[in-house]
């Protein structure tokens, strides 16, 4: 089966003095994470669509659904963990609980706050998760990225041609996934920054898929201009 896990646990704290975790502020009309749902809506062959989001916005990611009118019964609202890899580990506990988990189950998780990813992004990340294991959407970088261990002086430069931007979707066969998360670590598993990170300090091979420049995060009021912008403009249009 073919999961999607949408990643709505962030409380926002970058974005100011707002009254809602980030997810749920406007957005040409309507909450950033309806937009994201709706992405998801469109593709058919997703089985199941979970929404992870804090126990306590749970009520509220609901009546959000309701208020604009998204009833499909792909959709379950779960509660998210203490950061991004619990919360994908508690979106797989739910799949496990409904339908089990078989070999050929496959996630495609994705930032809620993200809401101008691709039909295209997702086809790929369906394909490519199904044939590979794991796949992660990047960019290529377009800076020249430096690396400082004590963020006053630099450390390295690394090839530009070499480096790429992390974005989501992160898709991954669960029960890789899940196999390889559980034998980590405990310091393997701090220094966790996303979840691609869970396979690569495993030494697993992650396939990557060619994202878009405007598939955004959502994250400062500097973003939130940018994403209006963008809807503005018709960028995201697919």
């Amino acid at each position: 089966m073919i999961y999607a896990g949408i990643l709505a646990g962030g409380i926002g704290s970058r974005m100011g003095n707002v009254p809602l975790p980030k997810q749920f502020l406007d957005l040409d009309g309507k909450p950033i994470l309806i937009h994201t749902v709706e992405k998801f809506l469109l593709t058919s062959e997703f089985d199941k669509i979970f929404i992870a989001t804090p126990q306590k916005w749970i009520s509220h990611t609901k009546d959000t659904l309701r208020k604009h009118n998204i009833t499909d019964d792909r959709i379950e609202v779960v509660q998210g963990g203490s950061d991004r890899n619990e919360t994908i580990m508690n979106i797989i506990h739910a799949v496990e609980v409904e339908n089990g988990v078989n070999e050929e189950d496959v996630i495609i998780t994705h930032d809620a706050v993200r809401p101008f990813l691709t039909r295209r992004i997702i086809k790929e990340n369906i394909e490519t998760v199904i044939q590979h294991g794991a796949v992660d959407t990047v960019i290529p970088a377009t800076d020249t990225i430096i690396t400082s261990d004590d963020g006053e002086s630099i450390q390295s430069i690394p090839v530009r041609s070499e480096m790429y931007q992390g974005q989501t979707p992160q898709s991954f066969n669960i029960q890789l996934l899940k196999h390889t998360y559980n034998e980590l670590s405990n310091e393997n598993k701090k220094i966790l920054t996303d979840a691609c990170k869970i396979l690569v300090v495993a030494g697993k091979p992650v396939k990557i898929v060619m994202g878009e420049l405007y598939n955004i995060k959502i994250t400062t009021p500097y973003d939130l201009k940018v994403a209006n912008s963008i809807i503005k403009g018709g960028m995201s249009r697919d």
